[in-house]
């Protein structure tokens, strides 16, 4: 052989054996659905090089040792809310039916939250609403703001809440305020994020991307922080699936308005809030807002009870979509459903169409035109086999309907920042508020119907005349979802 034959060969075996090795990590990889390992081997054979990189920069939940250590250390000092002064109450004490007990015990299991008697809460009528209400609740804050948004746009609302802001720190509020390092990019890098510096604001990047090249040797670039929270005072909080941003979102203008829904609660669910955003400052920035969470809670009114369920690449890795599984096997008599953003794992499609096979009635609406064509086409493959099991399904007209909301029997609500998707499942921090209310889930219902006059079914008989061609792009691209 000659010396180049010898190299190639050398070459070769090398390779196969990384080919090798590359397979087996994906085999015995932890907390992955054998579907999503069968879709990586498959990319892996079929596109070896591609497929190899694919991996290496996409394949494993891993947001780096140094961030799991950080958050780690945080999450060992952060105190127990049960154990917080003013939490034994009786007007904060839970008022739960037996009936939807077990959905708050599941809520527990994820963060240690308690769900809390002595709320209320607004939902708000629109995007600009929930900005305005939001910088009346910072410009009256006397404390202390706290704020996390996925996106958050310089632009006319995203302005507005600057120079809320702004004019809270000059008042010698203390104001911390928190943005994703890609969503939350051209805020980042726009003079507005120096000059809140400059009054005074304490701003963190969260999961900031840093070299795009070196990214992936210390966790995956991809893994988000997708919260919406602010918490004003210990008392004000608000959550759902609004960013700070325009409704128009200029960045894809094609799309919008964008559609969302935002609740404004005031009570002890603030410090749940307060918990989740306190453990992602402390783990980026370091410093200790603990005395905060160890405040004595007001006694309050008798009000509604609710949890938050903060989920994310640190939390267990099935709490998600547990979640959405069991809410969808208690309903008894009407579910329904907003989501942007449906690709499932097998467990949660089964539960829908368990949902409408035991005559539960089950609505679930999509936007029309989604934003990821990627999502919609996955989300379209699964639409026959609901269908068939007696869900019904509409399509948004309105613009691009970004709402995440599950009501359930009329009493039972969820609302927050957590699509019904492996994104939010595996990789994005969520925030989300489970709470049991007649009264404002009735409110919450009236905006989903507001929805469904906004938008048309989708029948059987339609998706069944879709051509081959649709279905096939379809059913590809779902069968590719555990990786995407």
């Amino acid at each position: 052989m000659t010396e180049i034959q010898i190299l190639t060969a050398l070459w070769t075996a090398a390779f196969f054996l990384v080919h090798l090795g590359v397979i087996a990590r994906v085999i015995l990889r932890p907390h992955r659905e054998p579907a999503s390992r069968v879709a990586w081997i498959v990319v892996i054979i079929v596109l070896p090089v591609i497929g190899i990189l694919a991996y290496i920069f996409l394949g494993e939940t891993n947001i780096g040792r140094r961030r799991v250590s950080r958050l780690c250390a945080v999450l060992a000092v952060m105190p127990d809310l049960t154990r917080v002064p003013g939490m034994d109450s009786p007007n904060l004490q839970p008022k739960i039916p037996e009936t939807y007990a077990h959905l708050f015990r599941l809520g527990y299991s994820v963060n240690g939250f308690e769900p809390v008697g002595g709320n209320c809460a607004t939902l708000l009528s629109d995007s600009n609403a929930t900005i305005d209400s939001m910088v009346a609740d910072i410009d009256a804050s006397q404390d202390h703001v706290h704020l996390i948004f996925y996106i958050w746009l310089p632009d006319n609302n995203g302005l507005k809440v600057v120079e809320a802001l702004k004019r809270a720190a000059t008042r010698h509020v203390a104001c911390r305020v928190m943005a994703d390092g890609l969503g939350s990019h051209i805020m980042i890098e726009s003079p507005h994020w120096k000059a809140m510096q400059a009054a005074g604001v304490q701003v963190a990047t969260a999961l900031p991307i840093g070299n795009p090249l070196l990214r992936p040797l210390r966790g995956r670039i991809d893994l988000r922080n997708h919260r919406k929270i602010l918490v004003i005072d210990n008392r004000i909080t608000y959550c759902g699936s609004q960013n700070c941003a325009d409704p128009e979102f200029r960045i894809k203008p094609r799309f919008a308005p964008w559609v969302d829904a935002m609740m404004r609660f005031e009570g002890p669910i603030a410090r749940h809030n307060q918990y989740l955003f306190a453990s992602d400052w402390m783990a980026q920035m370091g410093g200790d807002l603990t005395p905060l969470l160890r405040q004595p809670l007001p006694r309050g009114d008798p009000g509604l009870t609710a949890q938050v369920i903060g989920t994310g690449p640190t939390v267990y890795n099935s709490a998600m979509p547990e979640v959405f599984e069991t809410l969808l096997y208690t309903a008894r008599r009407e579910l329904v459903i907003t989501t942007p953003y449906y690709v499932p794992d097998e467990a949660m499609q089964a539960a829908l169409c368990a949902s409408g096979r035991r005559g539960v009635k089950t609505i679930i609406i999509f936007p029309a035109r989604n934003d990821s064509w990627i999502v919609a086409a996955a989300s379209r493959s699964y639409y026959s086999d609901l269908l068939a099991a007696g869900v019904l399904i509409y399509e948004y007209q309105g613009g691009l309907l970004h709402t995440k909301s599950v009501t359930l029997d009329g009493e039972v609500t969820l609302i927050g920042s957590a699509n019904m998707d492996r994104r939010s499942f595996d990789l994005n921090y969520e925030n989300n508020i489970l709470f049991y209310d007649p009264t404002l889930t009735a409110e919450m219902r009236r905006r989903q119907d507001a929805y469904l006059a906004r938008s048309h079914p989708v029948t059987a008989e339609a998706v069944a005349q879709w051509p081959m061609t649709r279905r096939l792009w379809n059913n590809t691209v779902a069968m590719l979802g555990p990786i995407l």
